[in-house]
């Protein structure tokens, strides 16, 4: 497996007196402890456990595929949580995506997977949640892209879009990719600077 190595230039595009989670396993050079101590900044090393967590939902339309990735996430060895739908019922997605969306939000979960008819309501739900970066991915080119470039920690698929077999592509390539060079880090750290200056008002 890729180790992750934390460089100063790294360290230099999070915002001052902020907390910065790594991945288990993650070397950290002398001049990031250096920087991170100079601006404030909390280098957290996230638990293998917490690393292979994932909080799932789904609504009605995506309830079949759910209890498909709750066979799937097993077999990969990730740990989950069910946040509903537990049957057929129709039921509001923004109701579901928010719960999984929050509980990545809060880092009880490392990522989350939500399913509805068609991946898109969901992850617009979801990214209303502060900290939440979720991407709507149709095949493994996106779902790749999400992780590696945007650092994304929730997952949408649509039910009514993709085959079973396509989801279990994706959401192997999703959960097995990581945020790639400096320069993605850099532009994710100007979403996230985004998201701080709405909030702040």
């Amino acid at each position: 497996m890729k180790r992750h190595v934390l460089t100063e230039s790294d360290v230099r595009q999070v915002a001052e007196g902020s907390r910065l989670t790594v991945p288990p396993g993650t070397i950290i050079t002398p001049a990031a402890r250096d920087a991170a101590a100079a601006r404030r900044i909390e280098i957290c090393r996230q638990s293998e456990d917490l690393a292979r967590s994932v909080a799932i939902g789904a609504d009605h339309a995506g309830y079949e595929m759910k209890e498909r990735l709750k066979e799937l996430l097993t077999q990969l060895g990730f740990s989950f949580y069910d946040f509903g739908t537990h049957d057929p019922r129709p039921v509001d997605y923004p109701d579901v995506a928010v719960k999984v969306a929050e509980a990545v939000s809060q880092g009880r979960f490392s990522r989350g997977i939500i399913i509805d008819g068609a991946g898109i309501g969901s992850c617009i739900a979801a990214n209303k949640v502060p900290g939440v970066r979720a991407a709507s991915c149709t095949d493994v080119a996106t779902a790749r892209n999400s992780r590696e470039h945007n650092d994304a920690n929730v997952l949408t698929l649509g039910a009514r879009l993709i085959t079973p077999e396509t989801m279990r592509e994706i959401v192997q390539v999703w959960l097995s990719t990581e945020v790639g060079a400096e320069r993605h880090r850099r532009r994710v750290e100007k979403i996230m600077a985004i998201e701080r200056k709405y909030l702040a008002h």
